[in-house]
C-alpha cells in the first residue's frame, strides 16, 4: 500500500475529494455544520467547496491550514489536515476516511506522513481532538504513541514529531497530473 498526501490546492483535487465525501461520508463528518437539511444538498456541497477553497493558501495562507487528499493507489480515500497554532512548534491535525476505506490502516499511514510534513514545517508536537466514543481514531492515536487526556467530553491527543523529521527538508510537491478520476457524477443525497 502506498499512501500519498496530495495538497488540496486547486479545483481538480477539490472535486476528487468532494466526490469521495458525497458518496462515502456524511457532511457532518467532513466539515463544519451547515444550516439546512441534512445530507449532501447542493448547499452542503458548495459549503464543502468553500471550506476547502479558504485553505488553498496552505500553512502560510490566511487560514494557516493545509488540507491533503489521502491517496492510496491513485484512489482518494480521505482527507487529513495540518494547521498552524499560536503555540510555538505545535500544529493541529484532523482526519476523515471514507466509510468503505476504514479499518485498512490508511488513517495511520496518513498520520505518519503528516508528521513528516509537520516536522518539515518546524513543528515538534502535533495535537488532535476526538470524542471518547471514536474507537477507531483513539486506536490510531494510541498506536502512534499519543498522550491522551480527556476533558469536557473531548479527548485531546498530543504526539511528538519524530526527531528525524524536525526541520527536515520538505518533501517534493507531487508532480504530474492529478492521478484520480471521479468514480461517479455529483450526488445530492
Amino acid at each position: 500500500m502506498t499512501v500519498v498526501l496530495w495538497p488540496v490546492a486547486n479545483e481538480q483535487v477539490l472535486s476528487g475529494l468532494l466526490d469521495l465525501a458525497a458518496h462515502d461520508a456524511s457532511p457532518d463528518g467532513v466539515m463544519p455544520p451547515v444550516e439546512g437539511p441534512p445530507g449532501w444538498t447542493p448547499e452542503n456541497m458548495e459549503a464543502f467547496r468553500e471550506f476547502h477553497r479558504a485553505r488553498f493558501g496552505g500553512l502560510d495562507g490566511a487560514a494557516r491550514t493545509v488540507m491533503y487528499a489521502i491517496l492510496v493507489d491513485a484512489n482518494v480515500v480521505g482527507m487529513i489536515r495540518l494547521s498552524r497554532l499560536d503555540e510555538p512548534e505545535t500544529m493541529e491535525t484532523g482526519i476523515w476516511v471514507g466509510r468503505s476505506y476504514r479499518g485498512r490502516g490508511f488513517a495511520a499511514a496518513a498520520l505518519e506522513a503528516l508528521l513528516v510534513e509537520a516536522g518539515a514545517a518546524g513543528a515538534r508536537t502535533v495535537i488532535a481532538e476526538t470524542t471518547p466514543g471514536n474507537a477507531a481514531a483513539l486506536g490510531v492515536l494510541r498506536r502512534r504513541g499519543a498522550v491522551l487526556t480527556e476533558e469536557s467530553g473531548k479527548v485531546r491527543a498530543s504526539m511528538a514529531v519524530p526527531p528525524a523529521c524536525i526541520d527536515a527538508i520538505a518533501r517534493v510537491e507531487p508532480s504530474g497530473a492529478w492521478p484520480c478520476t471521479p468514480r461517479r457524477g455529483p450526488t445530492t443525497h
